[in-house]
């Protein structure tokens, strides 16, 4: 049975995701669909490219992803579908597959050009949706579309390095329901500058020394319970999706605060990662590094 995954930014109030989910059962009655998120903010390319990047791994291979972001068709905004990674993705070429296919090469990309055929002024309903129909029954892609080798890039998806490697200068690319924010920086980008060198994260007037492997980290459990301060700290973690992401424990907007609130720190925001030469350490028994050098 095909599964059918829907990424957009038509919120919960509209018709508009309702009326996806009808068109598709019209087409096909026994396809799974699967909400990723009707809540990405309106127009966040990067945003979405950070959902769905982290999102459709965890479907079956074949899956088909229509991604409803920035849809209208127009000179600059032309429709594409592609087959990555052994699943299919449906969207605009806006920029909004870049930081996928930035690790993943594609197997095929086609330029949709079906339009001929349908007037609309909802694209997501009535043309990427006869797309992911036609693929769910096994059509191909070259039936739908003409191949394309190139897809538009999307700013900001990669950080920037320089000259002498002792500086990484990222920004951030999405807030999550926590409020902790996400920067561009992998895992695997920020080790292979790193080279086992202490370094300083700086967002803002904030300025970090550790990243911890996950949340809990942060809290020395030796301490009894109730002599504990810890939410509300900030601290730095590489996340699920192996992104760097500046957090508070436990964060929550309405008591303790998060990290977008109390830091200040929204999109785009600049995050910076200094690399410092390392020294012989006359006093080995001491750490290098701190956990936080400005608690929050």
């Amino acid at each position: 049975m095909a599964i059918i995954t829907l990424t957009t930014d038509f919120g919960e109030k509209d018709h508009f995701a309702g009326a996806t989910k009808g068109a598709i059962y019209s087409e096909l009655p026994h396809v799974k669909i699967v909400d990723i998120s009707h809540s990405v903010s309106p127009f966040n390319i990067p945003e979405a490219a950070y959902i769905i990047q982290n999102a459709y791994r965890s479907f079956p291979k074949g899956t088909i992803h229509i991604i409803g972001i920035d849809s209208e068709i127009n000179p600059d905004n032309k429709h594409i579908a592609l087959q990555l990674d052994d699943h299919f993705f449906i969207c605009a070429n806006n920029g909004i597959m870049s930081m996928i296919c930035s690790e993943i090469a594609p197997e095929k990309i086609v330029e949709i050009n079906i339009h001929d055929k349908i007037q609309t002024s909802f694209p997501v309903l009535d043309v990427f949706v006869k797309v992911a129909c036609h693929i769910a029954r096994g059509g191909t892609l070259e039936v739908i579309g003409k191949p394309i080798n190139d897809i538009k890039p999307i700013r900001n998806v990669v950080p920037y390095i320089n000259d002498d490697k002792t500086q990484i200068i990222g920004s951030v690319i999405y807030v999550d329901n926590y409020g902790n924010v996400i920067t561009n920086i992998k895992r695997s980008f920020f080790e292979s500058v790193q080279k086992g060198r202490d370094f300083e994260i700086s967002a803002r007037n904030h300025k970090f020394k550790k990243v911890f492997n996950k949340y809990s980290d942060i809290v020395n459990f030796d301490i009894p319970e109730d002599k504990r301060h810890d939410e509300g700290r900030g601290l730095v973690v590489f996340n699920s999706g192996n992104f760097l992401e500046i957090a508070v424990y436990k964060s929550n907007s309405n008591t303790v605060g998060s990290a977008s609130t109390l830091m200040g720190l929204k999109l785009m925001d600049t995050v910076s990662v200094n690399f410092i030469k390392n020294t012989v350490d006359v006093y080995p028994e001491r750490p290098l590094k701190t956990e936080l050098k400005e608690d929050l």
